[in-house]
């Protein structure tokens, strides 16, 4: 039998420790989802309940609302981005793969993303979130209408102005916005420039890669 080095113990503690990150990560993740979610009701109620004051009904600007959501979800990006998978990586540790699942690992900054858009469409608010991109690695990212091409057109121009718009579903009216994806992260930049199936590999960091879009009802 080998015998236990110190070094063979500090492997063994690492690997534990991550395995445990791993863990708590999938539970902060939801914890942060309904989180997310909480803070866009009190805010979407804003917007659907009305404060009659001086024979006007009065409440928050739509566009208002999705700023208050798109800087908690660009806030949450880029403390993970920058904080966890880019501080780890800097330690030469893989922490964060397209495939984490698999091979038991953190997910991407846009796949944390991307997940936090489920959860909270999980619960029931009409509020929806994702990414998008005219060029995307997947289809299945790519704008799902006219509104959104010319939104993620509109931001890849001018990255500091959302583009944004009401649409209607039936009988239900959603406001739009789609905000600059910027690449937060030097992980964003490897993963797209690197990836077998991106359509465009000279990304810099803060280029703009897409659009985050934002839509939630109103009345």
């Amino acid at each position: 039998m080998d015998a236990i080095t110190p070094m063979t113990m500090y492997s063994l503690r690492s690997r534990f420790c991550f395995r445990k990150l791993i863990k708590r990560f999938a539970m902060i993740e939801r914890i942060a989802g309904r989180i997310l979610g909480g803070l866009c009701a009190i805010m979407l109620a804003g917007v659907a309940v009305g404060v009659a004051q001086a024979g006007e009904t009065v409440g928050i600007p739509p566009e208002v609302v999705a700023e208050y959501i798109h800087a908690i979800i660009q806030a949450d990006r880029t403390i993970y981005s920058t904080h966890v998978v880019d501080r780890l990586q800097d330690l030469k540790i893989p922490v964060a793969v397209e495939e984490w699942k698999a091979k038991g690992t953190l997910p991407l900054p846009a796949q944390m993303l991307q997940m936090a858009g489920q959860e909270v469409q999980g619960l029931g608010l009409g509020l929806r979130i994702r990414l998008a991109s005219l060029g995307p690695i997947y289809k299945k990212n790519g704008p799902a209408d006219q509104f959104e091409r010319t939104g993620l057109e509109a931001v890849a121009k001018n990255p500091r102005k959302p583009y944004t718009g009401i649409i209607t579903e039936g009988d239900r009216h959603f406001f739009k916005a789609i905000f600059a994806d910027r690449a937060v992260s030097i992980t964003c930049v490897a993963c797209h420039n690197s990836h077998e199936l991106s359509t465009k590999r000279d990304y810099k960091l803060y280029d703009v890669m897409g659009g985050i879009i934002i839509s939630f009802p109103v009345q």
